[in-house]
């Protein structure tokens, strides 16, 4: 069935889902993923992309995860703090899957596509605890992202994200910055800003039905 809604007709029967990790490291394999957040994105009546509801969780450090003290100074997490409510990876990915899914079948989407700021390092954790969780149908596309990085490059002259906000006209607060909602939420501004610049480029040749999970992006 070929896809009818503003989305899934934008981006060929994929969903966007924005999506910031904040870890223990760099390493997807040995170090500790300790935040997630994902944000939903709908078009308006007008046909301006936007962001919608936003889905994140604290997460248990896994057992013999690696938790590097650089890597806390830069996101001011306390895995241990008594008031910190983390639930385990298995639960926290479930609770986001979920609502993905849900957001699929409203959206008329087939599968959902990660968007991030260079998004290779959050799909890699999350592939990683997807594995490790032993989770078998994942709602995301394996090795296909949408990165604000090249993004806002190309767009805006810029791959920081915080410069990228300001070039976008999007306000920056740096006390905010490197947590998994803040993050998440700034890179999806981002990335529906450089969406709706681009629509009088590509509105005219939005065709009338378009297959899902079409060529525009490759599948696993």
């Amino acid at each position: 069935m070929s896809p009818t809604t503003p989305m899934a007709v934008r981006f060929r029967g994929f969903l966007p889902v924005v999506v910031d990790v904040e870890t223990g490291g760099f390493n997807a394999r040995t170090d500790a993923l300790l935040d997630i957040a994902a944000v939903m994105l709908r078009f308006d009546d007008a046909g301006a992309l936007g962001r919608a509801a936003t889905f994140a969780h604290h997460v248990m450090p896994f057992h013999g995860a690696n938790i590097d003290p650089a890597a806390l100074q830069v996101t001011g997490i306390d895995p241990g703090h008594p008031l910190r409510p983390a639930i385990p990876e298995r639960d926290a990915l479930q609770r986001i899957f979920r609502e993905v899914r849900h957001e699929m079948k409203a959206s008329g989407c087939t599968r959902a596509v990660l968007v991030g700021h260079n998004a290779h390092f959050d799909l890699g954790f999350l592939n990683e605890a997807i594995a490790r969780c032993e989770i078998k149908r994942s709602p995301f596309h394996p090795f296909a992202i949408f990165d604000t990085a090249t993004l806002a490059g190309v767009a805006l002259g810029q791959t920081v994200l915080a410069r990228a906000a300001q070039a976008a006209g999007l306000p920056w607060d740096e006390s905010a910055a490197h947590s998994a909602v803040y993050d998440a939420e700034i890179t999806a501004d981002l990335f529906c800003e450089i969406v709706n610049r681009f629509r009088p480029v590509y509105a005219p040749a939005v065709p009338a039905s378009v297959p899902p999970g079409g060529d525009n992006l490759p599948h696993a």
